[in-house]
């Protein structure tokens, strides 16, 4: 039964190996692991930190990327309108520099055709002048004696006046 319980020497002897060897550990190898732990302890919770930073500034990032957009989409909008208030106003321009346009055209047609008028008129009284003047010298070189034949020569000249 040695084995199974160990003699009282035994026990002390291994008593006295373990806090021996636990004051060496404790010296020797507890302070560094200790301090390896401290030390990893605090690279993880600086790590923990500087990820929160991170997700802080990713958050501010986002935010303003936000803000950017919707800038962004207001400046367009804007330029949007700017744009068709512009062509706008270039349609209304042209509108009314066609309109002055057609209304000069027009008062120049209307200047042409009433100098065109005058110029008939002018034309039509000298025809009718000459045309006078031819029936006057018919009247005056045909000796006509009866009345009768007098009208009926006259109503012949009107007619081929009118004719013409």
């Amino acid at each position: 039964m040695g084995l199974i319980i160990p003699d009282t020497g035994l026990l002390i002897w291994m008593l006295i190996v373990f806090f021996f060897l636990l004051l060496i550990l404790k010296k020797f190898a507890w302070k560094p692991i200790m301090q390896s732990l401290k030390e990893r302890e605090q690279e993880i919770e600086d790590a923990l930190q500087q990820a929160q930073k991170a997700r802080e500034e990713i958050k501010k990032l986002e935010a303003e990327n936000k803000k950017l957009i919707q800038k962004a989409r207001e400046e367009r909008q804007k330029m949007l309108a700017e744009a068709k208030e512009t062509y706008q106003q270039i349609i209304k321009q042209a509108q009314e520099e066609a309109k002055l346009k057609a209304d000069k055209i027009i008062e120049e047609a209307r200047e042409t055709i009433e100098a065109e008028r005058h110029k008939a008129i002018e034309q039509i009284k000298e025809t009718v002048a000459d045309l006078s003047i031819q029936i006057a010298e018919k009247i005056i070189m045909s000796e006509i004696s009866d009345k009768n034949k007098h009208k009926e020569f006259i109503n012949k000249l009107i007619n081929q006046i009118n004719k013409n």
